[in-house]
This record gives C-alpha cells, structure tokens and sequence, in this order.
C-alpha cells in the first residue's frame, strides 16, 4: 500500500511509562514541584521533554525548562534503553514490514540514540531504515521537519508514505507534511480526537493496523 511507513515511538511502537514518570517525579521535585501522578506524566508524552514541564506546571523559564531535560536524563536516560518493552504486535509489525519491502522509519521527540540502542536490544533494528530523533530536527511535531526528512532519506513522497502515531501531534504533522496518517490507539488520545486530520485508518492496536496494511 506504501513505499514507506514511518512511525512514532512512545504509545505507538513501545512502552516506557515507568521510566518516564521516574526521571518526571525526579526532575519535578528536585526543581522544588509536587511529584506527579502517573496519568498526568502519561498524558504529556509525545511532546518535547521541556514543552511536557511546561504543561505540568505553568513555568516557561528557559532556564529551568533546560534543568528539568538534564536533571530527567539523569534518572530516566539509562533506564528507558533497559527497561522499554515493544507494544503487542510491534516487533511482528516491523519485520513484516522489511520482509515486504517496505522502508520503515521512527520518527520522534525522543532521543534518537536512545531509540537505536532499544531497537538493538529488542531485535528490530534490522526492520528499521532510519531513526529521526529529538536532537535531529528543529522544530518538534507537529512541525513536519522530522517526516520530510525520512521521506528525503528514505526516496518516498508523501502520497507514497504513511505516517502511524498515537497524538495529535503525530496527526499534525502527518497532514502538515502531506502523507498518509494512521492513528493508534495505545496511548491517552482518544478516537474523536483525531476526527479532525480524516485518518486514512484509526487502529485499536498494532495487530489490527498490520492486518489493515495487509501483513
């Protein structure tokens, strides 16, 4: 069906909830918050580490937006390349995909070194072409940087691309970049809420979108 699919990674390939909220509750206090409930650190996942403090509580200095990534790296970092386990149907998904094919690209605000190593250790970083990681781009979805630099290095157009993710971030920047979106429903964003972008497809999980594309 296309000559590329790209995905998100948080909520759409994999889970590392417990980490996340580790290096939150880690940064937040240290920098004198309450500690956060898991939910609310669950419903900031997708954006840019600093844009997500931001969201939690209401501060917009520069300076402390920095401190906050440095001090969650300090607890997190680590722990999410151990710890972070392939959503049901992911690892099948991906391989599938590479088996027919299909060029496979992970587009993200996560850190693009941290995804590589995850992907060596879960076995799938054979099935994925390209790795477009927070510190590759400029501008953070739903700004299409980081997709229009996927099809660029992967030889796809839009019209030949499909981008899967779980936000309205990822469904932002499907339709600002043109290509083909697919929506996932393993994180906190609820169907009606991608009504909006018309989704060629909105997937409960990972099994049922493998069967929409035909694996």
């Amino acid at each position: 069906m296309f000559q590329a699919v790209c995905f998100d990674f948080d909520y759409t390939l994999a889970d590392c909830t417990d980490s996340i909220v580790a290096g939150f509750q880690h940064g937040l206090t240290a920098l004198g918050w309450p500690a956060p409930t898991r939910e609310a650190v669950r419903s900031t996942v997708g954006f840019l580490l600093e844009d997500s403090y931001s969201m939690l509580t209401g501060d917009l200095d520069p300076e402390r937006r920095a401190k906050f990534r440095a001090l969650f790296t300090e607890v997190a970092m680590e722990r999410q390349r151990q710890e972070t386990v392939f959503l049901p149907g992911a690892w099948e998904l991906l391989h599938r995909l590479k088996e027919r094919g299909t060029k496979v690209a992970i587009v993200s605000t996560k850190r693009g070194d941290t995804i590589e190593i995850i992907l060596e250790r879960l076995g799938a970083a054979d099935a994925v072409d390209l790795v477009i990681g927070s510190f590759e781009v400029q501008r953070h979805k739903p700004d299409p940087e980081g997709l229009l630099i996927a099809m660029d290095r992967l030889g796809a157009g839009p019209k030949d691309t499909l981008f899967c993710g779980d936000t309205i971030l990822d469904a932002g920047a499907a339709r600002n970049a043109g290509t083909h979106f697919a929506a996932v429903l393993n994180g906190t964003t609820q169907a009606e809420a991608f009504a909006r972008f018309c989704p060629d497809h909105i997937s409960p999980d990972l099994w049922d979108l493998a069967r929409w594309l035909g694996l």
